[in-house]
């Protein structure tokens, strides 16, 4: 686990910076909660910060960046294609230098959060990946990605950075929760949000499969919102 995404240094990506206007409040954060005591209280102020940002109602949490390394091989190409079906969650090119943009509102019932994220292109319209963050299940935390379809998330911690590491995924359908065979799972997926300093961080996104070795590796840097 360690060794996915983990070659981010505030040096790497000194140069870089993009701003957008959106203040937001501050509140308790759930996702604290599914951290053993103490971790994330070690976490930099600045993780912490972005995470207990609470979305006030009819309004979002924006965050402007760019995507700066992109790998796909030709089985994690398929699968991205393939699960066009349900809504494309996975990035469909290898474009890098292309503006990206992460939209959060809050779920109005408490129980999570929808995520909008917009990924430009080389050439045509950007992709729009949608997701909805729920504070439930086995794990404590759930992202839907569409058509009754789920991965369930474990939160860790590794180098400073907050890591959300895939557990299992599922099916829910007519009221029913189905979760699918470890052998039918698309790999092993995890999400890494780490500070870099001056008020940027790092998102990367990696999915590996135990049989054809790394399927997708996304990096995208993003800055935060400018508060008066």
């Amino acid at each position: 686990m360690a060794t996915l995404a983990n070659e981010f240094t505030g040096t790497r990506y000194a140069g870089w910076r993009r701003s957008i206007a959106a203040p937001q409040p501050v509140g308790t954060s759930q996702f604290a909660a599914l951290l053993p005591a103490g971790q994330w209280a070690r976490l930099p102020v600045t993780v912490r910060h972005r995470f207990e940002r609470k979305a006030l109602a009819g309004a979002a949490i924006t965050y402007a960046g760019e995507v700066v390394e992109c790998r796909i091989a030709i089985t994690g190409w398929l699968l991205a294609q393939a699960a066009r079906l349900i809504g494309a969650p996975l990035p469909l090119g290898r474009d890098t230098g292309v503006p990206a943009t992460v939209c959060i509102t809050e779920d109005r019932a408490g129980q999570g959060q929808y995520w909008s994220r917009i990924y430009g292109r080389a050439q045509g319209f950007p992709q729009v990946i949608q997701s909805a963050k729920r504070f439930s299940g086995p794990t404590g935390l759930e992202e839907y990605l569409g058509h009754g379809i789920g991965i369930a998330l474990r939160l860790t911690t590794d180098d400073n950075a907050l890591l959300f590491v895939g557990d299992h995924y599922f099916l829910r359908l007519f009221g029913v929760r189905l979760r699918w065979p470890r052998w039918l799972a698309p790999g092993q997926l995890v999400i890494r949000h780490q500070d870099i300093g001056g008020g940027r961080f790092v998102f990367a996104l990696d999915l590996v499969h135990p049989w054809f070795g790394e399927l997708l590796h996304q990096v995208a840097l993003f800055t935060d919102p400018v508060e008066p």
